[in-house]
C-alpha cells in the first residue's frame, strides 16, 4: 500500500492527470502490444466491458486487464453504446474488438455483449474500473470446480479522489460489508454488480440474459443511480433458476472502482446517509422474505 491507499498492482494504470490524448506514442504501443495477448479466436473467457463516452477512463480500464496473468485463453470485448466523444478511436488505436450497440442503455449493451462472446465463461467488467492480475483465473476458479456454480460475483474497494487518502471511503466499505452479508440471507442477487461478476455463458444466454423491464442508465451520467431495474441483479436471478451464486472473497480477486457516483450526492457522507436510508429500509425483506 501507498500513501493513498491503494495497492501497488493499481498505480500503474492510474496515468495521473492524463486524458487519452495525452498519451504518448510509446505508451499506446506498450498498452496496444499487451492487449493483443487477449484477442484469442478461440477463447476460454470472455472478459465484456460496456462503454458509453469514456475515451478517457477506458484505457485505464484496458491497461489494468492487459496486465492479467491467466493461464486461460481470453477474449476483451468492448461494447460502444453510442458513444459521442472519442471511445470508438481509442479501442481502434488500442486494436480491442468492439461492436456497436446503437440503443441506449447498459442492459442492451451487456446484452449484444453476451450475444456475441465466445468464451465458455463470461466476465463482466466497468470501464471505470481496475482489475488485478489475477481477477479473471479467481473469477472463474468456483465454476471450474463446481458445476453446480453459475455464476460468481466479488469485492471491491475505491479509488480514491485526487489528492486524497481512502480514510473514509473504508469507512463506507466497512458498513457496506455488513449489508452485503446481511442481504446475502434472501436477497443475494442484490449483491451482484455488473462490473465485477461471472457466470456460464451458456446458462446466462438460455435464463433469460440481461433484459430486463426498463433501461438503466450509466454511472457516469451526472445524478443517475440505479432506479430502474438493474440488469445485473436480474442476471443473478436468472442465474439462480439451474443453481447457485458464489462470492469470491479472495483479496486478490478485489477490483478497484471510481466513486464517482458517490460524489454525485455531493460528499461521502450524505453518499452514505442516502444509502444507509434505502438499505434500513429493507431490512426486514432483506432478513424474513
Amino acid at each position: 500500500m501507498n500513501l493513498t491507499g491503494l495497492p501497488q498492482w493499481v498505480l500503474p494504470h492510474l496515468f495521473p492527470n492524463k486524458k487519452y490524448q495525452d498519451l504518448s506514442p510509446a505508451e499506446l504501443q506498450s498498452l496496444r502490444q499487451k492487449l493483443s495477448r487477449f484477442q484469442s479466436e478461440s477463447p476460454d473467457i470472455s472478459v465484456v466491458i460496456p462503454a458509453w463516452n469514456e475515451e478517457n477512463n477506458i484505457f485505464r480500464t484496458l491497461s489494468s486487464l492487459a496486465s492479467s496473468e491467466t493461464s486461460y485463453q481470453v477474449e476483451i470485448v468492448v461494447v460502444n453504446n453510442n458513444s459521442t466523444d472519442g471511445t470508438q478511436a481509442v479501442l481502434d488505436a488500442l486494436g480491442v474488438r468492439s461492436y456497436l450497440q446503437p440503443v441506449q442503455g447498459t442492459p442492451h449493451a451487456r446484452q449484444m455483449g453476451l450475444d456475441n462472446a465466445r468464451g465458455r465463461f463470461h466476465l463482466c467488467a466497468d470501464s471505470d474500473t481496475f482489475y488485478p492480475p489475477k481477477w479473471i483465473d479467481l473469477m472463474v476458479a468456483p465454476m471450474v470446480a463446481d458445476k453446480g456454480i453459475t455464476g460468481v460475483y466479488g469485492s471491491y474497494s475505491f479509488i480514491p479522489p485526487e489528492g486524497q487518502n481512502r480514510l473514509g471511503l473504508r469507512m463506507y466499505e466497512f458498513f457496506g460489508e455488513i449489508f452485503i452479508q446481511i442481504r446475502k440471507r434472501n436477497r443475494e442477487f442484490l449483491n451482484v454488480y455488473g462490473f465485477n461478476m461471472g457466470f456460464v455463458t451458456e446458462v446466462g444466454r438460455t435464463t433469460g440474459g440481461f433484459k430486463v423491464g426498463g433501461a438503466r442508465i450509466y454511472a457516469n451520467i451526472v445524478g443517475s443511480d440505479y432506479e430502474n431495474e438493474a440488469e445485473d441483479g436480474r442476471m443473478a436471478l436468472n442465474l439462480q433458476k439451474v443453481g447457485r451464486l458464489q462470492r469470491v472473497t479472495d483479496r486478490r480477486a478485489v477490483v478497484f472502482t471510481s466513486p464517482r457516483r458517490l460524489m454525485d450526492d455531493g460528499s461521502l457522507t450524505k453518499a452514505f446517509l442516502n444509502r444507509a436510508k434505502r438499505q434500513l429500509k429493507s431490512l426486514r425483506e432483506y432478513l424474513f422474505n
